[in-house]
């Protein structure tokens, strides 16, 4: 059966082009049925999967990359097909598309444009119901922060007892979420809550880092059946997979995910790249056992760790980006992973940065006496940012986005940490106190600046320099200084 095709219609480059049919409500449409596409551009075929959407509704959803006139047919297991057309349309302002990994281990927005992650953690920050969540929202839109690691279940863990709003599978009454009959009936209230918030997100210029899996759970997700986790992952793909701003985490601390082995989750991973018509970014978090990062199937390391000194080495065996996406969190909880201080948060930005990778903050305040309710912590619900590392990372963030918007690379100081970018260097020097140092500049003519990290200053040194140079610094721990190429902007 040939359905009408909608008219010819126009979509923005990375923007969601989505078509909607109507089909069978009888049985379970879920696993009973299936709609697939084939965009075409030229010679060029992308293959889509569609999802079933409740009631008689069907959709699939397709992110054109590039412009120009595309044509699609659209095929379903129950007899309907549709053809049509679209034109794409130049990105709109500020739209760059998807981050890709460029070089070995940086990373660009699919137009080129630079991409410098600065990354939060906000576990379940989408389970907490609208107040909270805008409250997040707008706490993220003040923030330096430009991707958040989350997670698609709900979560289960200390400061985070409650139950979700939503659940991602349907079920009858008093049975199980995870039941086998259970797990093969989605929710669409469900995803399209998450969706909306991906697409909130990406309105901030801000990457969903979605963790699929974890072990913190009460419901059964975290134990799942092969089949019912394939399914999963395939719906998701299906559904969030033309948001240009997602990124595929496919497990938090997986090797606590005591009903799967290290095959399983490569074997998810390769579920997800195969299924995955875009190639977002794909890694998995581990606790205590590191996962193979020279693997094929992830993009990117993401790791739970502040071995900095060892980055060097990493980047040197995976030739991809790292991200240390777990650093301990500035806070004041009775955990140890949860109490490190402002200025410790602030110095592991530095020094990961330092190192060639990238760093990701999280915090684990309490909130005050009366307040809010008192488990309401950044790292699991959202809500409020109260440490004093946020703004401390806004300022290297922009320090970083004058000399090197596409990644710094470590040079060879053998005395105190340094990296190059694009139109300047940058050394920082820890816990030493120097009061003047030489600097080999090498051949090049520049212009100096000291920099307070904690008190978010920069003070110009007057002349310019070139070669070896003596200058006088201010003789305090955890400072730095810029070297401008004389011909650079400040």
């Amino acid at each position: 059966m040939l359905a009408d095709p909608p008219p010819v219609s126009a979509v923005h480059q990375y923007e969601v082009f989505e078509l909607t049919l109507e089909g069978p409500s009888t049985g379970n449409p879920f696993v009973d049925h299936t709609v697939t596409a084939a965009f075409d551009l030229g010679n060029r075929s992308v293959h889509v999967d569609g999802f079933y959407d409740g009631g008689t509704t069907y959709k699939l959803r397709f992110m054109p990359d590039n412009t120009g006139p595309w044509t699609y047919t659209a095929t379903t297991s129950f007899g309907t097909q549709l053809k049509g057309a679209f034109n794409c349309l130049p990105a709109r302002p500020g739209v760059h598309g998807p981050v890709r990994v460029v070089g070995s281990h940086h990373f660009a927005h699919a137009d080129g444009s630079p991409y410098f992650p600065f990354g939060t953690t906000c576990y379940a920050w989408t389970h907490q119901g609208e107040a909270l969540e805008l409250q997040t929202l707008g706490s993220l839109k003040g923030s330096p922060f430009n991707k958040i690691r989350m997670c698609v279940f709900p979560k289960s863990y200390e400061y985070n007892r409650n139950e979700p709003v939503f659940y991602p599978f349907a079920r009858p009454a008093g049975t199980p979420l995870t039941a086998p009959g259970n797990t093969a009936r989605f929710d669409p209230a469900f995803w399209a809550h998450l969706e909306l918030r991906i697409a909130q997100l990406q309105d901030l210029n801000i990457q969903a880092d979605l963790i699929l899996f974890h072990p913190y759970d009460r419901w059964g997700f975290a134990s799942m059946s092969p089949e019912a986790d394939e399914r999963y992952l395939r719906y998701v793909v299906a559904r969030l997979g033309a948001y240009a701003n997602v990124w595929w985490s496919l497990a938090n601390e997986f090797d606590l995910m005591k009903s799967k082995t290290t095959a399983d989750f490569t074997r998810l991973l390769q579920t997800v790249q195969q299924a995955d018509p875009y190639q977002h970014l794909r890694s998995i978090h581990y606790s205590r056992v590191m996962y193979d990062y020279a693997s094929p199937s992830v993009t990117h390391a993401s790791l739970q760790t502040a071995a900095f000194d060892k980055a060097s080495e990493w980047l040197e065996a995976w030739r991809k980006p790292i991200v240390f996406d777990e650093v301990m969190y500035e806070g004041n909880l009775d955990r140890r992973w949860g109490n490190i201080s402002g200025e410790e948060m602030t110095r592991r930005f530095w020094l990961g940065i330092l190192a060639g990778c990238y760093v990701t903050h999280g915090e684990t305040y309490f909130p005050p006496p009366h307040s809010v309710p008192e488990d309401v912590i950044w790292w699991a619900k959202g809500g409020v940012l109260r440490g004093t590392s946020p703004a401390r990372i806004g300022f290297l963030r922009r320090l970083l986005d004058s000399i090197a918007p596409t990644g710094l690379e470590t040079a060879h100081d053998p005395y105190y940490l340094n990296a190059t970018g694009k139109s300047g260097i940058l050394y920082y020097f820890d816990f030493h106190q120097p009061a003047e140092y030489e600097f080999p500049l090498g051949e090049a003519t520049y212009r100096a600046e000291l920099v307070d990290p904690w008190n978010m200053t920069v003070t110009p040194v007057s002349g310019t320099f070139t070669g070896k140079v003596r200058i006088p610094l201010t003789g305090n721990a955890y400072a730095a200084i810029i070297f401008r190429k004389s011909n650079q902007p400040g």
